[in-house]
């Protein structure tokens, strides 16, 4: 009951206070002037304008009303966060995670200022002044007040006379001390020779007792004297009052009566209609809450019908939806409280199973039939383990496939070895058990076969682990998409949600002040928009749909399958975009990182197979079978291991280093043997050549018109021809005689051959670079040591070193020194650039050919010149003319002549009897200038010019030196 407790004693008829009465104008207020103090409340009169809106006490005491909406104010003002408070309202009520929000300002409330009490203070200053005059006309009390003083100060002084136990407001007698402090047993003791001061004692007390009551009493008598006219004037007021409580019950009687009346007219159907209104949503909420019960019931068997078909993905996201939900819709359920732990464990129990089934599906892809097909081996369930791996984040999965590689690479192997030793018939398996004996009794063609086939069917399978791979880092990458979509969309919405501020707060605003207000006034604007914000779920697939009637029920859906309604596929024939879901919280470190893991995984599968090739190889390398092989043998395994490098370089992207680090091994050995083969085949020539000019068969004929064309290759043998070509005299080279011996013709063989393994194997050209280098320095010194130095003379057994095997020798180091730019740009072309100071030891062979051609050709002059040291030392000016010194010079001049002439070309024959003249001028100078001969045209001098025109026309007379400038005027002494 809503009343006003003013100073006024009697009810007013327009209350100041009445019920939803605040505007009434304060003129109109009908004040009292009776002076009766304040011991009852003001009501309201019988007056109905006066009557208040409040409920009736009396009628509606039963019955609830609005009035019953109340709160618990202290627990409303506690706060959670206080330390030492395990539980209170709000926490018990609503969860641990209750925290304080600020409260939005009403937008029906004014703000209340200075300015709203001015009225209120401009009425009630008068009253205050009338009150301050009214105390200050009454009489002093200062007489009464000195009497209460003295008689209040004596009744103090008598009133400690009495002990203070009995002033206790705890006082009584049944309490044991109590009972002792004020009765001693001491006074009650009847011993011997002691009764009767006890007795006296015992007086004492009962009198000190008396005396203390009679304090006592004196004292409320005198309390009860000094407030006798209150109580005769409240005696005197008792039948007023009664009066007085009398008008006011009927008075209040009469307005609950008007209320009630009100109340059943006006505000209880719109009262009814709210708690109609509230009760239908409750029931609505709790339809919504047991189909959502009944559907989280179904999550298990759910889940195990998903299982069943591998559908992890589905599975986990119904995991997830139904712990979300039970964690917050369903939170302190009875019935599901063991529910949560069983959902965690079958979640672990998925991820066993997902790591098994990636285990399996690893095992049946890579050890499937390595045909001639790349295609994704069921690429729908490889999406949905990537999927459901990548969501439980166990992000090592790769490792796994990587394990199944090692052993499907051993295994491809081993088959292919089985396979190949049971086709061949010469290998016994029962006597030979192991499969690397049996691989080394095959032959090089078969071994061939077996590594081609191994070759091939690593190629296939690098190929099957690169589409695989590329599938899951498709994944992978699309993932990392959607998180970087889902980044730009919350940034966007950040952006337009400064644009809808005002909406936030009204909806804020609606949701304080309670829901029912909303679902009584606004229920059909709100149920559209709850039903849009919870359209993107969906049921799990034993649940049923949502009713058609206009109630949404956004409990009873679940997450399990939204996205995968909502996307479409667009990478893989499985929908891998649709399984996208919005839970994988993987960062897209963690992501960028998985990828580039996957990646390095294909290197790894890349140099499985090469270690494992490596490893073949070794194998039938232990008995030197590699080394062994020929030119044509090797450069063909070359070629293959080549081949498959290339192909694994294109699969994967990366180059791997083992098996070309093998190849390059082995290909230095057979560089090693290649080269000593060689080198110790020209020794042999070397030592068995005795330097005479050889004929030169059609073949090398051929050969040296193939290296003329551009090209530097050995020619393919030609069948037998039906004519056979006869051997020429001189090799032709560009137009050029090259008068040659046989262990020359070998050797540019040898040198071409080298060229071509270069070709056939490009990774030893350096090697043979340094080796062909070696050879030809070898050939230059060796050469040098059998002709110039005469070691032939007890190799061979030559009998002399003569101009012929000099100018042969000559002739034979012009070709190679022909043939060395031609192979020094074969080599460069085949260089790196970095490579190209290696060309520099074409440059030193060159100069040493040079070097040792010059020596050759000092070496004819020598043996001209001590020729003509010997002759012409005997030579006398007389007759006959010409003299027999003469004659035997021009004899040894036609020999020199005739020996050289069809083996050295023609302007080096005119070069060399150059060089052969001014030694014969010089001897014949120096020997005339001994017999003092001078050129007066004296008789001496006639028969001198007489025999050197002998000389003159013998010497011209030679084939091809006719023209040659002889000038033998320098053999006389110039006049000074």
């Amino acid at each position: 009951m809503a009343s006003s407790h003013s100073s006024s004693p009697v009810p007013q008829s327009n209350s100041s206070d009445a019920f939803f009465k605040k505007e009434m104008d304060a003129m109109k207020r009908f004040r009292p002037v009776q002076s009766l103090p304040d011991v009852c409340p003001k009501e309201p009169t019988g007056d109905p304008i006066s009557l208040c809106d409040s409920p009736s006490l009396v009628v509606d005491q039963h019955r609830w009303t609005i009035y019953h909406s109340k709160v618990n104010l202290p627990a409303a003002l506690n706060d959670p966060r206080l330390a030492k408070r395990e539980s209170d309202f709000f926490t018990k009520t609503w969860g641990v995670d209750f925290v304080d929000t600020e409260v939005t300002p009403s937008f029906y409330l004014p703000q209340i200022t200075k300015e709203h009490f001015a009225l209120y203070q401009q009425e009630i200053t008068p009253r205050e002044k009338v009150h301050e005059r009214c105390k200050n006309i009454c009489s002093p009390k200062d007489t009464f007040d000195r009497t209460l003083l003295h008689t209040h100060d004596k009744s103090r002084t008598d009133l400690e006379q009495v002990p203070k136990i009995f002033m206790k407001p705890d006082f009584a007698l049944e309490d044991s001390l109590t009972f002792n402090a004020v009765l001693p047993w001491s006074h009650f003791s009847t011993a011997g020779g002691k009764g009767n001061r006890d007795a006296a004692s015992s007086k004492l007390l009962q009198e000190k007792l008396s005396h203390y009551l009679d304090i006592v009493e004196v004292n409320i008598a005198h309390q009860i004297s000094l407030r006798s006219e209150a109580f005769f004037h409240a005696m005197t007021s008792q039948h007023e009052l009664q009066d007085y409580l009398r008008k006011t019950s009927q008075a209040v009687k009469l307005l609950r009566e008007k209320i009630s009346k009100i109340d059943k007219v006006m505000c209880e159907g719109s009262l009814r209609v709210l708690r109609l209104s509230l009760t239908r949503n409750n029931c609505i909420k709790a339809y919504n809450k047991l189909k959502l019960m009944a559907t989280v019931h179904q999550t298990q068997p759910t889940v195990q019908l998903l299982l069943s078909t591998s559908e992890f993905v589905g599975a986990l996201d119904l995991i997830a939806t139904t712990q979300e939900v039970l964690q917050q819709e369903l939170q302190g359920i009875h019935s599901f409280r063991h529910l949560g732990s069983q959902l965690c464990e079958l979640e672990k129990l998925i991820d066993k199973m997902m790591i098994a089934e990636f285990s399996t599906y690893a095992r049946n892809d890579l050890n499937r039939p390595l045909e001639d097909d790349c295609q994704i081996l069921e690429e729908e369930r490889l999406v949905s383990l990537v999927f459901g791996l990548l969501k439980q984040r166990k992000l090592n999965f790769y490792e796994i496939y990587g394990d199944e590689m090692i052993i499907t690479a051993k295994n491809i192997i081993k088959q292919c070895v089985v396979n190949t030793v049971s086709q061949i018939e010469e290998i016994d398996t029962e006597v030979v058990v192991k499969l690397a004996d049996q691989m080394r009794m095959m032959n090089f063609p078969q071994w061939f076969d077996l590594l081609k086939n191994i070759f091939s069917k690593f190629t296939i399978f690098l190929k099957r682990i690169k589409a695989t791979l590329n599938t899951i880092r498709s994944v992978v990458f699309l993932v990392l998409d959607k998180n970087q979509k889902t980044r730009d969309l919350e940034d966007t919405l950040q952006k337009n949600s400064a644009k809808d501020n005002t909406v936030d707060i009204e909806v804020a605003y609606l949701t304080h002040e309670g829901m029912f207000i909303s679902d009584a006034f606004s229920e059909g604007d709100l149920l559209p928009v709850a039903a849009d914000t919870t359209s993107q779920r969906n049921t799990s697939p034993n649940s049923e749909p949502c009713s058609s009637d206009s109630v949404s029920e956004p409990e009873c859906t679940t997450d399990s399958s939204s996205s995968k309604e909502q996307t479409s596929s667009s990478v893989t024939p499985g929908g891998v975009e649709m399984m996208i879901s919005d839970d994988m919280k993987l960062t897209d470190l963690e992501l960028v990182r998985l990828a580039n893991n996957i990646q390095e995984l294909l290197y790894n599968a890349s140099d499985i197979c090469h270690d494992r090739s490596v490893k073949f190889l070794m194998a039938r390398a232990k008995d030197g079978f590699l080394e062994k092989l020929n030119s044509n043998e090797f450069v063909a395994l070359s070629r293959l291991m080549e081949g498959f490098i290339l192909d694994t370089e294109q699969i994967c992207g990366r180059k791997s280093m083992s098996l070309r680090g093998a190849l390059q091994s082995q290909a230095n050995r057979f560089v090693n043997r290649f080269h000593e083969e060689r080198k110790t085949k020209l020794s042999l020539l070397l030592d068995n050549e005795r330097w005479k000019q050889a004929e030169v068969p059609a073949e090398f004929q051929d050969l040296v018109d193939s290296v003329s064309d551009g090209r530097i290759s050995l020619p393919e043998k030609k069948p037998a021809a039906t004519e056979e070509r006869k051997p020429a005299e001189f090799l032709i080279v560009e137009g050029q005689k090259y008068a040659t011996v046989g262990t020359v013709l070998l050797l540019i063989r040898i040198i071409l051959e080298y060229c071509q393994c270069v070709d056939n194997i490009p990774s030893i050209t350096t090697d043979m670079l340094t080796r062909l280098s070696d050879l030809l320095k070898y050939f230059n010194s060796r050469s040098c040591q059998l002709v110039l130095g005469a070691g032939a003379l007890q190799v061979v057994g030559l009998k002399t070193i003569t101009t012929k095997n000099l100018a042969l020798s000559s002739r034979c180091l012009q070709l190679i020194v022909h043939y060395i730019p031609i192979i020094r740009a074969h080599f460069e072309a085949r260089l790196q650039p970095k490579q190209f100071s290696m060309l520099r030891h074409f440059d030193h062979i060159t100069k040493d050919y040079h070097d040792h051609i010059a020596e050759i050709s000092a070496k004819l002059v020598a043996i001209m010149d001590s020729l003509f040291d010997k002759l012409l030392s005997k030579y006398e000016v007389k007759a006959p003319v010409p003299s027999t010194c003469f004659r035997n010079i021009c004899k040894q001049m036609a020999k020199m002549h005739e020996a050289i002439y069809d083996l050295l070309p023609e302007e080096q024959t005119q070069m060399l009897f150059l060089r052969i003249n001014a030694s014969y001028k010089l001897h014949l100078k120096r020997q005339l200038a001994h017999l003092n001969v001078v050129n007066d045209g004296g008789p001496l001098n006639g028969l001198v010019t007489s025999d050197v025109a002998f000389y003159t026309g013998n010497l011209q007379a030679l084939k091809g030196l006719n023209n040659l400038d002889l000038n033998m005027a320098e053999i006389w002494e110039q006049k000074r």
